[in-house]
Protein backbone atom coordinates (compact mmCIF):
# COMPACT_ATOMS: atom_id res chain seq x y z
CA UNK A 1 0.00 0.00 0.00
CA UNK A 2 1.50 3.30 -0.71
CA UNK A 3 1.99 5.44 1.98
CA UNK A 4 -0.23 8.92 1.42
CA UNK A 5 1.79 12.38 1.20
CA UNK A 6 1.65 14.00 4.46
CA UNK A 7 0.06 17.05 4.36
CA UNK A 8 1.79 19.45 7.12
CA UNK A 9 -0.55 21.32 9.41
CA UNK A 10 1.61 21.08 12.76
CA UNK A 11 2.45 25.08 12.58
CA UNK A 12 3.26 27.84 10.30
CA UNK A 13 6.74 27.60 10.74
CA UNK A 14 7.34 24.64 8.56
CA UNK A 15 6.93 26.66 5.58
CA UNK A 16 10.31 26.24 3.59
CA UNK A 17 12.22 29.12 1.56
CA UNK A 18 10.93 29.17 -2.41
CA UNK A 19 13.26 29.74 -5.58
CA UNK A 20 12.42 33.90 -5.36
CA UNK A 21 13.54 33.63 -1.67
CA UNK A 22 16.47 31.72 -1.91
CA UNK A 23 17.64 33.75 -4.94
CA UNK A 24 16.89 36.62 -2.70
CA UNK A 25 19.33 35.26 0.14
CA UNK A 26 22.35 34.64 -2.33
CA UNK A 27 22.49 37.86 -3.66
CA UNK A 28 22.06 39.63 -0.23
CA UNK A 29 24.35 42.74 0.24
CA UNK A 30 26.14 41.93 4.00
CA UNK A 31 28.56 43.23 6.38
CA UNK A 32 29.73 42.02 9.35
CA UNK A 33 26.04 43.42 12.12
CA UNK A 34 28.46 42.71 15.05
CA UNK A 35 30.84 44.96 14.18
CA UNK A 36 28.78 47.57 12.33
CA UNK A 37 25.74 47.09 10.78
CA UNK A 38 24.75 44.79 7.96
CA UNK A 39 22.80 46.81 5.01
CA UNK A 40 20.18 44.35 3.97
CA UNK A 41 19.28 43.67 7.78
CA UNK A 42 19.17 47.00 8.24
CA UNK A 43 16.88 47.65 5.41
CA UNK A 44 14.66 45.38 7.24
CA UNK A 45 14.74 47.05 10.61
CA UNK A 46 13.68 49.95 9.13
CA UNK A 47 10.79 48.68 7.06
CA UNK A 48 9.60 46.74 9.82
CA UNK A 49 9.52 49.44 11.99
CA UNK A 50 7.71 51.46 9.67
CA UNK A 51 5.25 49.25 9.37
CA UNK A 52 4.38 48.98 12.67
CA UNK A 53 4.53 52.63 13.47
CA UNK A 54 7.79 52.25 15.57
CA UNK A 55 10.70 54.35 15.99
CA UNK A 56 13.30 51.56 15.18
CA UNK A 57 13.72 48.27 15.27
CA UNK A 58 16.45 44.62 15.85
CA UNK A 59 16.43 41.64 13.75
CA UNK A 60 16.41 38.81 16.12
CA UNK A 61 17.21 34.99 15.81
CA UNK A 62 13.66 34.13 17.24
CA UNK A 63 10.15 35.36 18.54
CA UNK A 64 10.81 34.23 21.77
CA UNK A 65 14.36 36.13 22.15
CA UNK A 66 12.92 39.13 21.09
CA UNK A 67 10.29 39.01 23.70
CA UNK A 68 12.70 38.28 26.60
CA UNK A 69 14.54 41.02 25.12
CA UNK A 70 11.83 43.42 25.36
CA UNK A 71 10.97 42.12 29.02
CA UNK A 72 14.53 42.49 30.27
CA UNK A 73 14.10 45.61 29.24
CA UNK A 74 11.44 47.11 31.03
CA UNK A 75 11.92 44.42 34.28
CA UNK A 76 13.63 45.03 37.33
CA UNK A 77 14.53 41.72 39.33
CA UNK A 78 11.46 40.90 41.03
CA UNK A 79 8.94 43.02 39.20
CA UNK A 80 5.44 41.74 38.51
CA UNK A 81 4.30 41.44 34.85
CA UNK A 82 0.77 40.70 33.68
CA UNK A 83 0.06 38.65 30.59
CA UNK A 84 -3.49 36.95 29.53
CA UNK A 85 -3.64 32.89 30.62
CA UNK A 86 -1.83 30.17 28.43
CA UNK A 87 0.08 33.47 26.52
CA UNK A 88 3.07 32.36 24.73
CA UNK A 89 5.56 34.52 27.13
CA UNK A 90 4.09 32.51 29.92
CA UNK A 91 3.93 28.80 28.95
CA UNK A 92 5.98 28.37 25.58
CA UNK A 93 9.46 30.23 26.44
CA UNK A 94 10.78 28.17 29.52
CA UNK A 95 10.40 30.65 31.98
CA UNK A 96 12.53 33.13 31.06
CA UNK A 97 10.47 35.96 31.58
CA UNK A 98 11.08 34.99 35.30
CA UNK A 99 14.48 33.05 34.88
CA UNK A 100 16.80 35.80 32.49
CA UNK A 101 14.15 38.43 32.86
CA UNK A 102 13.86 37.89 36.85
CA UNK A 103 9.72 39.13 36.49
CA UNK A 104 7.46 37.08 38.35
CA UNK A 105 4.49 36.52 35.94
CA UNK A 106 0.60 37.17 36.70
CA UNK A 107 -1.66 35.29 34.30
CA UNK A 108 -5.28 37.25 34.10
CA UNK A 109 -8.43 35.16 33.09
CA UNK A 110 -9.99 35.78 29.50
CA UNK A 111 -12.83 37.84 30.31
CA UNK A 112 -13.04 39.92 27.48
CA UNK A 113 -13.30 36.80 24.46
CA UNK A 114 -10.66 34.21 23.69
CA UNK A 115 -7.10 35.04 24.66
CA UNK A 116 -8.18 38.37 26.22
CA UNK A 117 -8.47 39.91 29.52
CA UNK A 118 -10.68 43.01 29.99
CA UNK A 119 -9.36 46.63 30.83
CA UNK A 120 -11.40 46.48 34.35
CA UNK A 121 -9.34 43.45 34.96
CA UNK A 122 -6.34 44.72 34.34
CA UNK A 123 -6.80 47.69 36.43
CA UNK A 124 -7.37 45.55 39.58
CA UNK A 125 -4.63 43.43 38.87
CA UNK A 126 -2.40 46.11 38.51
CA UNK A 127 -3.55 47.32 41.97
CA UNK A 128 -2.46 50.72 43.43
CA UNK A 129 1.32 51.17 45.07
CA UNK A 130 1.97 49.67 48.52
CA UNK A 131 4.87 49.39 50.94
CA UNK A 132 7.87 48.63 50.21
CA UNK A 133 7.65 45.02 51.04
CA UNK A 134 4.94 44.51 48.48
CA UNK A 135 5.21 43.89 44.70
CA UNK A 136 5.84 46.74 41.93
CA UNK A 137 3.59 45.39 38.96
CA UNK A 138 5.37 47.36 35.80
CA UNK A 139 4.54 45.63 32.74
CA UNK A 140 1.17 44.30 30.59
CA UNK A 141 2.37 41.73 27.84
CA UNK A 142 -0.60 41.77 25.24
CA UNK A 143 -0.77 38.70 22.13
CA UNK A 144 -2.31 39.28 19.12
CA UNK A 145 -2.78 37.09 17.62
CA UNK A 146 -3.37 34.92 20.63
CA UNK A 147 -1.86 31.19 19.56
CA UNK A 148 -3.34 29.17 22.67
CA UNK A 149 -6.88 31.00 21.73
CA UNK A 150 -6.70 29.66 18.41
CA UNK A 151 -5.47 32.62 16.69
CA UNK A 152 -7.92 35.10 17.86
CA UNK A 153 -7.30 38.82 17.31
CA UNK A 154 -7.62 41.71 19.23
CA UNK A 155 -9.29 45.14 17.41
CA UNK A 156 -7.96 48.08 17.66
CA UNK A 157 -10.32 49.36 19.47
CA UNK A 158 -9.91 46.94 21.91
CA UNK A 159 -6.45 47.14 22.32
CA UNK A 160 -6.39 50.69 22.85
CA UNK A 161 -8.66 50.43 25.94
CA UNK A 162 -6.28 47.55 27.14
CA UNK A 163 -3.61 50.13 26.39
CA UNK A 164 -5.41 53.17 27.93
CA UNK A 165 -5.91 50.90 31.48
CA UNK A 166 -2.06 50.00 31.64
CA UNK A 167 -0.82 53.35 30.91
CA UNK A 168 -3.65 55.04 33.70
CA UNK A 169 -2.06 51.98 35.96
CA UNK A 170 1.46 53.34 35.14
CA UNK A 171 2.75 50.07 33.26
CA UNK A 172 4.44 49.53 30.05
CA UNK A 173 3.34 47.80 27.50
CA UNK A 174 5.02 44.89 25.53
CA UNK A 175 2.89 43.74 22.58
CA UNK A 176 3.68 39.90 21.48
CA UNK A 177 3.01 39.97 17.77
CA UNK A 178 4.82 36.93 16.53
CA UNK A 179 1.70 36.70 14.20
CA UNK A 180 0.45 40.23 14.03
CA UNK A 181 0.58 40.44 10.08
CA UNK A 182 -2.11 37.49 10.51
CA UNK A 183 -4.23 40.01 12.45
CA UNK A 184 -3.89 42.74 10.65
CA UNK A 185 -5.06 41.06 7.17
CA UNK A 186 -7.70 39.30 9.32
CA UNK A 187 -8.86 42.75 10.57
CA UNK A 188 -8.19 44.74 7.23
CA UNK A 189 -6.07 47.14 9.46
CA UNK A 190 -2.65 48.34 8.88
CA UNK A 191 -0.07 46.48 11.52
CA UNK A 192 0.69 49.99 12.90
CA UNK A 193 -3.13 50.73 14.34
CA UNK A 194 -2.39 47.46 16.69
CA UNK A 195 0.76 48.93 18.15
CA UNK A 196 -1.09 51.84 19.24
CA UNK A 197 0.94 53.20 22.70
CA UNK A 198 2.41 50.42 23.33
CA UNK A 199 6.45 50.64 24.28
CA UNK A 200 7.81 47.64 22.60
CA UNK A 201 6.74 45.12 20.17
CA UNK A 202 7.55 41.78 18.36
CA UNK A 203 6.50 40.59 15.06
CA UNK A 204 7.72 36.79 13.00
CA UNK A 205 8.92 36.66 9.90
CA UNK A 206 9.02 32.93 9.87
CA UNK A 207 5.76 32.10 10.14
CA UNK A 208 2.40 32.68 7.85
CA UNK A 209 5.25 35.24 5.82
CA UNK A 210 7.40 31.89 5.16
CA UNK A 211 11.26 32.83 6.26
CA UNK A 212 13.13 30.42 6.94
CA UNK A 213 14.23 32.29 10.57
CA UNK A 214 13.98 34.95 12.15
CA UNK A 215 12.09 38.01 14.13
CA UNK A 216 12.33 42.00 14.89
CA UNK A 217 11.73 43.56 17.91
CA UNK A 218 10.84 47.04 17.94
CA UNK A 219 10.42 50.46 20.09
CA UNK A 220 12.33 53.70 20.61
CA UNK A 221 15.49 54.23 19.35
CA UNK A 222 16.77 54.34 22.75
CA UNK A 223 15.50 50.87 23.18
CA UNK A 224 16.91 49.60 19.84
CA UNK A 225 20.03 50.60 21.09
CA UNK A 226 19.91 48.64 24.48
CA UNK A 227 18.11 46.06 22.68
CA UNK A 228 21.19 45.24 20.67
CA UNK A 229 23.07 44.70 23.89
CA UNK A 230 21.27 42.55 25.35
CA UNK A 231 20.87 40.62 21.96
CA UNK A 232 24.72 39.91 22.14
CA UNK A 233 24.13 38.84 26.17
CA UNK A 234 21.69 36.42 24.96
CA UNK A 235 24.60 35.46 21.90
CA UNK A 236 22.53 36.64 19.53
CA UNK A 237 25.95 37.86 17.24
CA UNK A 238 24.28 37.75 13.42
CA UNK A 239 27.37 38.65 11.56
CA UNK A 240 26.19 38.82 7.84
CA UNK A 241 22.85 38.69 8.87
CA UNK A 242 21.66 39.91 5.68
CA UNK A 243 21.72 36.87 3.84
CA UNK A 244 18.78 35.73 6.43
CA UNK A 245 17.16 39.47 6.44
CA UNK A 246 16.88 39.40 2.64
CA UNK A 247 14.53 36.47 3.38
CA UNK A 248 12.74 38.65 5.34
CA UNK A 249 12.29 41.61 3.00
CA UNK A 250 10.93 38.98 0.51
CA UNK A 251 8.75 37.82 3.17
CA UNK A 252 6.89 41.10 4.06
CA UNK A 253 5.95 41.08 0.08
CA UNK A 254 3.65 38.36 0.82
CA UNK A 255 1.61 40.32 3.89
CA UNK A 256 -1.46 40.05 1.70
CA UNK A 257 -1.38 36.52 0.97
CA UNK A 258 -2.30 35.44 4.61
CA UNK A 259 -6.22 36.44 3.22
CA UNK A 260 -5.50 32.63 1.38
CA UNK A 261 -4.19 30.61 5.02
CA UNK A 262 -7.43 32.06 6.89
CA UNK A 263 -9.93 31.48 3.86
CA UNK A 264 -8.00 27.65 3.71
CA UNK A 265 -8.67 27.67 7.92
CA UNK A 266 -12.42 28.39 7.81
CA UNK A 267 -12.86 25.67 5.01
CA UNK A 268 -11.14 22.90 7.21
CA UNK A 269 -13.27 24.36 10.16
CA UNK A 270 -16.56 23.99 7.85
CA UNK A 271 -15.40 20.34 6.58
CA UNK A 272 -14.46 19.52 10.25
CA UNK A 273 -17.46 20.30 11.43
CA UNK A 274 -19.62 18.74 8.73
CA UNK A 275 -17.91 15.74 9.31
CA UNK A 276 -19.03 15.68 13.24
CA UNK A 277 -15.70 17.36 14.85
CA UNK A 278 -15.91 20.09 17.75
CA UNK A 279 -14.18 23.07 15.98
CA UNK A 280 -14.15 26.46 16.70
CA UNK A 281 -14.09 28.99 13.99
CA UNK A 282 -11.22 30.65 13.39
CA UNK A 283 -10.46 34.12 13.23
CA UNK A 284 -6.94 33.41 11.52
CA UNK A 285 -4.64 30.38 10.24
CA UNK A 286 -5.19 28.58 13.72
CA UNK A 287 -8.01 26.22 14.30
CA UNK A 288 -8.49 23.79 17.50
CA UNK A 289 -10.49 21.01 17.65
CA UNK A 290 -11.83 18.92 21.15
CA UNK A 291 -11.92 15.45 20.68
CA UNK A 292 -12.05 12.60 23.97
CA UNK A 293 -8.02 12.16 23.48
CA UNK A 294 -5.64 14.07 21.60
CA UNK A 295 -2.53 11.70 21.50
CA UNK A 296 -5.49 9.23 20.23
CA UNK A 297 -6.36 11.90 17.58
CA UNK A 298 -3.00 13.06 16.11
CA UNK A 299 -1.93 9.48 15.73
CA UNK A 300 -4.89 8.81 13.54
CA UNK A 301 -4.20 12.03 11.47
CA UNK A 302 -0.86 10.77 10.90
CA UNK A 303 -2.29 7.22 10.03
CA UNK A 304 -3.94 9.04 7.28
CA UNK A 305 -0.84 11.49 6.15
CA UNK A 306 -2.53 14.83 7.90
CA UNK A 307 -0.03 16.08 10.64
CA UNK A 308 -1.53 18.23 13.32
CA UNK A 309 -0.22 19.25 17.06
CA UNK A 310 -1.59 19.52 20.58
CA UNK A 311 -2.33 23.01 22.12
CA UNK A 312 -4.17 23.94 25.21
CA UNK A 313 -5.55 20.27 25.51
CA UNK A 314 -7.17 19.98 22.00
CA UNK A 315 -5.91 19.40 18.53
CA UNK A 316 -4.07 22.80 16.36
CA UNK A 317 -4.08 22.59 12.56
CA UNK A 318 -2.53 25.33 11.17
CA UNK A 319 -2.57 26.80 7.35
CA UNK A 320 0.11 28.14 5.81
CA UNK A 321 1.19 29.44 2.11
CA UNK A 322 2.75 25.57 1.91
CA UNK A 323 -0.74 24.02 2.04
CA UNK A 324 -3.12 24.96 -0.67
CA UNK A 325 -7.03 24.94 -1.11
CA UNK A 326 -6.49 21.55 -2.99
CA UNK A 327 -4.58 20.01 0.54
CA UNK A 328 -7.25 21.03 2.86
CA UNK A 329 -9.86 19.74 -0.04
CA UNK A 330 -7.62 16.37 0.14
CA UNK A 331 -7.48 16.38 4.36
CA UNK A 332 -11.50 16.35 4.35
CA UNK A 333 -11.66 13.63 2.11
CA UNK A 334 -9.14 11.28 3.97
CA UNK A 335 -11.15 12.29 7.27
CA UNK A 336 -14.51 11.66 5.56
CA UNK A 337 -13.10 8.13 3.96
CA UNK A 338 -11.22 7.16 7.32
CA UNK A 339 -14.94 7.37 9.03
CA UNK A 340 -16.96 6.05 6.53
CA UNK A 341 -14.50 3.21 6.70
Amino acid sequence: MTALAPIDLRSDTVTRPDQRMRAAMAAAEVDDDVLGRDPTMRALEERVADLLGMADALWVPSGSMGNLIALMSHLQRGDRFLASSQAHVLGNELGTPAWLAGGLPEALPWDGGPGRSTAATIRTAAGQAGPYYTLHTTLLCLENTHNSAGGAVTPPEEHCQLVAAAKDCGLAVHLDGARIWNASVALGVPPAALTVGVQTAQACLSKGLGAPVGSVVAGSVEFTAEARRLRKMLGGGVRQGGVLAAAGLVALDRMDELAADHENAAALAGGLAELGWQVTTPATNILLASVPDVSVALDQLTDMGVLAGGMAGQVRFVTHRDVSAADITEVLRRLKSRASA
